[in-house]
C-alpha cells in the first residue's frame, strides 16, 4: 500500500506574483503551505532577483504543467549601462566597466537584430544542465561554463523609457527559453557598451497575467479568513489552446478507467481542423475535466486522467 500524502487534495492554478528575492521552488513551497496542498509545481522558472508572474499548479493541475511549456511570455526590464557582471544582473561581481552610454536612436536601431528567430547563448549562470550538473553550480565553483547557442523566438522588443543616462527600460514578448540577461548582454555588445539587468518583471505567461495575479501577502490574508480557495483558477486554465470535447458520463467513465473510447461521427467532424500536431483533446463531462486524450483514427485514448 502506497504512503499517504500529507496535506489536502487541493487542485487548481494560482497566478502568483512572485516577489524579488524568493526563488521559484521556495515560492511553490510557500504556496503549498498556505493551502496545505499535497503537491505543487510551477510553470516557467523565475530567477530569485526577478519578480512577477509565476504560475503555480496544485494537485491535479500539476498534470497540465507540460502544456505550459510553449506559452508566450512578456517581460519588462531595466538595463543598467556602465558595467557587466558575472551573472549579468545585480547579484554578480563586476567583470568590465565602460563610460559608453548608448543614445536612444542607436538603441532603437539595434533592437530589430534581436527580434524574430535568433541564436542566443544562455548565460553561464543559468539552470541548464551540463553533464547532469546545473550550469550556475559549475559557474559558482569557478569552472569554465560553455553553453551552445540555441534558436529562440522574440516576438517583440521595444524601448519604453530612459529615466536617466545610465538606465533604459524595455519590454519583450517571447517564446520559451529566452534569457533576458542574454538579451542585455548581446545588446550591450552590439552597441559597444557594458551592461547588466538591474530590474526584471515578468508580466505574462500564456493566459496568466498581472490582472489576475495575487501576492503572497494577499494570499496569506485570504488564508487567515479561510478564503484562500477563491484565488485558485480551474485546472483547465493551462489548456486554453487545446480543443475541448464534451462527453457523456458513460464515455467519460471509460476514459477515467484508462480505456480508449470510440468517437461519434459528429465528434470527429467537430474536431476536424482544430487539432494540433500532438492531436491532444481535453475531454469534459459537463463542466468537469476528465482527461487529456489523443484523438486518432476515430478513437480517444487517455494520456492524463484527472480525479477532480
Amino acid at each position: 500500500m502506497g504512503r499517504r500524502r500529507k496535506g489536502e487534495a487541493i487542485s487548481g492554478w494560482l497566478c502568483f506574483d512572485k516577489p524579488r528575492g524568493l526563488g521559484s521552488t521556495p515560492a511553490v513551497s510557500r504556496v503549498r503551505r498556505v493551502f496545505n496542498a499535497q503537491k505543487g509545481g510551477h510553470a516557467g522558472t523565475l530567477d530569485p532577483l526577478a519578480e512577477g508572474i509565476l504560475p503555480i499548479a496544485l494537485g491535479e493541475a500539476t498534470k497540465t504543467i507540460p502544456f505550459m511549456a510553449e506559452a508566450a511570455k512578456t517581460y519588462r526590464f531595466t538595463i543598467a549601462w556602465g558595467s557587466t557582471t558575472t551573472t549579468l544582473d545585480t547579484e554578480g561581481v563586476v567583470t568590465a566597466t565602460s563610460e559608453v552610454r548608448p543614445d536612444l536612436d542607436s538603441l532603437r536601431a539595434a533592437l530589430p537584430r534581436f527580434m524574430g528567430e535568433i541564436l542566443q547563448t544562455p548565460p553561464a549562470f543559468s539552470a541548464l544542465k551540463i553533464d547532469g550538473a546545473r550550469a550556475y553550480d559549475l559557474a559558482r565553483a569557478g569552472a569554465e561554463v560553455v553553453l551552445a547557442p540555441r534558436p529562440v523566438l522574440v516576438h517583440r522588443l521595444v524601448c519604453l523609457s530612459a529615466p536617466d543616462r545610465d538606465h533604459v527600460e524595455l519590454e519583450m514578448d517571447c517564446g520559451k527559453g529566452v534569457y533576458v540577461r542574454a538579451i542585455a548582454r548581446d545588446l550591450a555588445e552590439a552597441l559597444g557598451a557594458e551592461a547588466h539587468v538591474s530590474w526584471l518583471r515578468r508580466t505574462r505567461v500564456g493566459p496568466f497575467t498581472e490582472a489576475g495575479a495575487i501576492t503572497l501577502e494577499s494570499l496569506e490574508a485570504l488564508c487567515h479568513r479561510g478564503a484562500a480557495s477563491v484565488a485558485l483558477l480551474p485546472v483547465e486554465t493551462a489548456l486554453d489552446d487545446i480543443p475541448a470535447l464534451a462527453l457523456t458520463d458513460e464515455v467519460a467513465s471509460g476514459l477515467m478507467q484508462g480505456r480508449a473510447v470510440m468517437l461519434l461521427p459528429r465528434q470527429v467532424d467537430l474536431l476536424k481542423g482544430r487539432l494540433e500536431a500532438s492531436r491532444i483533446v481535453a475531454a469534459f463531462s459537463g463542466s468537469r475535466l476528465v482527461a487529456l486524450c489523443e484523438a486518432r483514427a476515430g478513437r480517444l485514448t487517455p494520456v492524463r486522467v484527472f480525479h477532480l
